[in-house]
């Protein structure tokens, strides 16, 4: 997901990718040739590209089934899906707030698993990162009012 908001002829070694997500070198590079295995990433001219249309398809049809949303405790965390900007302007609801867990989050709600365990951290440093994983986490855990607004601001962001 990360390479899907770099600028356009932007590039960024495996090192410097591990070091934005929290990851290593090497769970960088074996997530690489599985996006290019599964044409999440495909071969231009210019070089290999995220391939927006199969990651926007990927995410809207298959995240929520390769991912499934583990819910916990109430816990202080960081808000995500609908509780986090963009879809929190949108959405008003008298249940707890997803969050995902994290020691610096000042927000009480509803514990959601993110989907790796550095993604908070990773958030916390790229704020337009935070922004797709909040959405991601709306595909795959929230109710119907709330995947259809962020498929919305998805289709928006990416395919245009």
């Amino acid at each position: 997901m990360r390479l899907s908001l770099l600028e356009s002829g932007e590039r960024r070694s495996f090192s410097q990718l591990a070091g934005d997500l929290g990851m290593s070198v090497s769970e960088v590079h074996a997530g690489v040739q599985r996006a290019k295995a599964s044409r999440l990433i495909v071969r231009r001219t210019e070089g290999d590209a995220v391939s927006h249309m199969h990651l926007f398809e990927f995410v809207v049809h298959g995240v929520k089934y390769w991912l499934p949303p583990q819910r916990g405790q109430l816990s202080r965390g960081i808000p995500t899906a609908h509780a986090a900007a963009p879809l929190k302007s949108e959405i008003v609801s008298d249940d707890a707030p997803p969050v995902w867990p994290h020691p610096e989050g000042r927000v009480r709600g509803e514990a959601l698993e993110p989907i790796y365990r550095s993604a908070p951290d990773a958030a916390l440093r790229d704020p337009d990162l935070y922004v797709l994983l909040a959405l991601v986490d709306a595909i795959r855990a929230g109710q119907a009012r709330e995947r259809k607004l962020a498929v919305q601001y998805l289709e928006e962001e990416w395919l245009e």
